[in-house]
């Protein structure tokens, strides 16, 4: 077992869970306040999508510092 890619792997599932429980999480307390789904969640995660793409590509630091910023 290559405990490397293992490591890896966890820390990639663990980010990609915590992403869709913070999204799950405003879905969830728009709608129970308001009784309203709000599809304005997803622009604003596509603009921090791209605002971390373009952190990382046009300035050229390296990955973790660029993903936390964003």
């Amino acid at each position: 077992m290559n405990w490397s890619l293992f490591f890896d792997l966890t820390v990639s599932g663990l980010t990609l869970g915590s992403l869709y429980a913070l999204i799950a999480l405003g879905y969830s307390m728009v709608y129970g306040i308001l009784k309203l789904l709000n599809f304005a969640h997803g622009d604003v995660y596509m603009i921090g999508a791209f605002l971390g793409w373009y952190a990382l590509h046009a300035l050229g630091g390296p990955v973790n510092p660029t993903l936390t910023g964003a």
